[in-house]
């Protein structure tokens, strides 16, 4: 339902549909159901344990003064890194068609940023993920192509986990707070596990922080500036640009809620693809 009241200044729509149709030279994958995942279980009681992938972000994932969590890579020891992949081993030795959905949520959203960290991790120092060129194509870069897992006899890439199950299974603008591309500019990497009983908080919370940080939505000297993840995945946040301040304002403190409000302008986007490590600065 819209905001009663609610006003959008017609430069607003105009320019993100000239935003939508220039980006699409990033070509953001679009929600492809693969739908062998719909299998589950609804009665099933049966947990997934995530405690290994759990102690390490507590361990390795640092609550930063810019509001931008960060990771001591240069600190994940031989040790961690060999508790690491057997994590992401034992993940995908687990057959997720037994389980509940709340379960396979929390599984698929640890297995995608688990094998994430890992692959910066086995080739830290680098400057940004997208320097990781190895998935397919001519034009291709960065790791997520890739066929990097198997789970249930078929082989998954990052894009399969994040476009291809958790986006159209779940259908849940909120995926993109949780899954985690090791950058400045991406939501944070929570320094806990998902799980079965936690997901719905972490997710909240973690699109409470984005929204309310300036690399989320900032208004500064009267103009809007999101993140380009509202431009490449627009369809999962809102119908037009109505929709997309609905989703902001539904998350926004009061001072940015209330200029959300009354804005009617345009808007700029942008996404700092730095590693989120903890040496660098914002």
């Amino acid at each position: 339902m819209r905001s009663k009241g609610f006003r959008i200044h017609n430069s607003l729509g105009v320019l993100l549909v000239v935003l939508l149709g220039a980006s699409s030279t990033y070509a953001a994958p679009k929600a492809e159901l693969w739908a062998r995942w719909q299998k589950h279980e609804p009665a099933s009681s049966a947990k997934i344990d995530h405690g290994v992938w759990d102690r390490l972000l507590k361990q390795h994932v640092v609550l930063h003064p810019s509001g931008i969590n960060r990771v001591r890579y240069q600190d994940v020891r031989a040790e961690d890194q060999r508790l690491l992949k057997s994590y992401l081993q034992t993940l995908q030795g687990l057959s997720t068609s037994n389980y509940n959905r709340r379960e396979q949520l929390a599984y698929w959203i640890n297995l995608y940023n688990a094998l994430t960290v890992d692959l910066i991790v086995s080739r830290f120092p680098l400057a940004s993920i997208r320097d990781i060129n190895i998935s397919p194509g001519l034009f291709a870069r960065g790791p997520w192509g890739a066929k990097l897992l198997g789970v249930e006899g078929e082989k998954l890439s990052l894009d399969d986990i994040e476009h291809r199950i958790l986006r159209p299974i779940w259908k849940d603008e909120r995926i993109h707070y949780a899954v985690n591309c090791a950058s400045l500019g991406c939501p944070n990497l929570p320094p806990a596990a998902f799980t079965g009983e936690n997901t719905e908080a972490l997710l909240e919370k973690a699109a409470k922080e984005f929204i309310n940080h300036p690399r989320g939505v900032s208004l500064a000297g009267g103009k809007l500036k999101v993140s380009s993840i509202y431009i490449w995945f627009q369809e999962d946040f809102g119908d037009d640009a109505e929709g997309l301040m609905e989703h902001w304002q539904k998350y926004a403190e009061p001072p940015l809620a209330a200029a959300l409000q009354k804005y009617q302008g345009g808007l700029s986007h942008d996404y700092d693809w730095r590693l989120n490590g903890i040496d660098l600065k914002p």
